[in-house]
């Protein structure tokens, strides 16, 4: 089992994540499908959904959603939110998605890059390529691998819900580790995350190798302008030709 099969799928994951901005997430989106002006009822895959927050603020949007996680817990969570216009499933992101054609495929904050092997980065682009309507959108919202590597913090604690996480973090060759360890029903755990420091060019030549465009690159859930040095993220937006 991979490392992020069996973290994602722990209770400690979410309670460790349960602070993340809900407000900033949704006005990021907003600021998301206003720009790429997808029209109501526009069909939106949730690459990666998580505990489905993201699709339940886009399907209230207006939007058909389609959220897929590898998680079955995440996903059985997810299922008392579906309605007509939202769905959810177990999915691995490496494999073809079996759905009609949408008009936009989301990966958001960060849930891409664990893979250790190039061909099953590249698999990703390749399914949702094929499942995009021509003209679709793909944005893959991702690390800056410049801004990591200059303000990487080695160790830090956080408190939720009576567990303190120890926070450790390196990079690894072309990666960055996230240790984390805590204590909670009597016993000690250490699970750790691995993300992939892809550069912009990689990022762009698993994109262009499956007939992507890509259209811009944002800096931050503003949708600022990239900058390389001081920009905390990396938006990629992608048009299938």
């Amino acid at each position: 089992m991979e490392w992020f099969e069996s973290w994602f799928d722990t209770p400690y994951y979410h309670l460790l994540y349960s602070n993340r901005d809900y407000t900033e997430a949704e006005s990021f989106i907003t600021k998301l499908t206003a720009d790429l002006q997808l029209p109501p009822d526009s069909r939106i895959i949730d690459l990666a959904c998580g505990k489905g927050r993201h699709s339940v603020f886009l399907n209230q949007s207006g939007y058909n959603v389609l959220g897929l996680d590898l998680s079955r817990q995440s996903i059985e969570f997810d299922r008392q939110f579906e309605n007509q216009t939202l769905k959810f499933d177990v999915h691995d992101m490496r494999n073809p998605i079996e759905a009609d054609p949408v008009d936009a495929v989301f990966n958001l904050f960060t849930s891409f890059g664990y893979f250790d092997h190039a061909d099953d980065d590249k698999k990703v682009f390749q399914s949702v390529y094929n499942v995009l309507k021509p003209g679709g959108f793909f944005v893959l919202d991702y690390l800056n691998e410049e801004y990591v590597r200059k303000n990487i913090i080695p160790e830090s604690f956080i408190e939720r819900g009576g567990i303190e996480f120890k926070i450790c973090k390196k990079i690894e060759g072309r990666h960055i580790v996230k240790d984390i360890y805590f204590e909670a029903d009597g016993k000690s755990h250490h699970f750790f995350e691995k993300v992939k420091l892809h550069t912009l060019e990689t990022i762009n030549s698993y994109a262009a190798d499956c007939g992507f465009e890509r259209m811009k690159i944002w800096g931050d859930y503003q949708l600022n302008e990239f900058k390389k040095e001081t920009s905390p993220r990396c938006i990629n937006l992608f048009k299938k030709k």
